[in-house]
């Protein structure tokens, strides 16, 4: 870990705080009668905020002053990776579950160089949690080190998964995860991905995997997955499995995993 990565690991967990913080109070005015606006985006069950809009314009404002002139990728206002550090971020990782009140969701927020995460920070707003990982450097809660569990058969690990919001192919990863279900000790599925790796790297489950992530999905969280102990595979990186498949394993039995979900119909997905 050097210090230009210690750096933006600082500003990450600062910026993700402050965005947390936000959309805390925002849910604490929800609570209080507030209504709250909502729009959809790729299907009607995938929806977005208010909340989400203003957090992300937050997390942009703060980045331009900490770091002036780098570029800047999210979820609701788009953006490109560019030349040296680009900022990668989700306002509410897990809008659905904000928008029930579900108190499973949080603020990522990651630096990459050439696509690769090598700062990050997952902030959640009702526990104030916060997940952070530098790359080389290892991954925390709260300041305490992080370490992946050690299942040692597949049919004794607990796995974590999500789905897409398109019907179809909801359809197929469903498929998959009943076929899969028969040789794991069973499955979750919270509705956050970077909760989930977070919670992998924290030994909480011993995997997780799904399909169609975008960056801002699992850009810090697959850091601190990883430097928590983590195999860990990123869209692009494991085409046999699907090419958009995303996984973060305990070693122990990251290859039966990998290998159980190909022959469940992972690559059809």
């Amino acid at each position: 870990m050097g210090v230009i990565e210690s750096q933006l690991s600082d500003v990450a967990e600062r910026v993700a705080t402050e965005a947390a913080e936000l959309v805390r109070d925002a849910r604490v005015a929800i609570q209080d009668g507030t209504p709250l606006r909502v729009g959809t985006k790729s299907t009607d069950t995938d929806v977005v905020t208010a909340v989400d809009h203003e957090a992300e314009r937050l997390v942009r404002t703060r980045l331009a002053e900490l770091r002036p002139g780098e570029q800047v990728l999210g979820e609701e206002q788009g953006g490109a990776h560019g030349a040296g550090v680009t900022w990668v971020v989700d306002p509410i990782d897990g809008t659905v579950n904000f928008v029930y009140g579900y108190p499973w969701f949080a603020v990522s927020l990651a630096a990459q160089v050439d696509g690769v995460s090598v700062a990050g920070a997952v902030v959640e707003p009702v526990s104030g949690r916060c997940w952070k990982a530098v790359r080389g450097g290892g991954a925390t809660l709260d300041g305490r080190p992080l370490s992946v569990s050690a299942p040692p058969r597949l049919d004794l690990t607990l796995v974590g998964t999500g789905f897409a919001y398109r019907a179809e192919r909801r359809g197929r990863q469903a498929e998959t995860a009943a076929k899969l279900l028969g040789q794991v000790r069973d499955i979750r599925r919270s509705g956050s991905a970077a909760l989930d790796l977070c919670a992998v790297a924290a030994g909480w489950i011993d995997a997780y995997y799904e399909h169609g992530l975008s960056p801002w999905d699992w850009a810090a969280g697959a850091l601190i997955a990883a430097e928590a102990g983590a195999v860990v595979s990123t869209p692009g990186t494991d085409p046999v499995a699907g090419a958009d498949f995303t996984c973060a394993a305990a070693p122990s039995i990251a290859v039966p995993l990998r290998e159980a979900l190909i022959e469940c119909g992972a690559a059809r997905i």
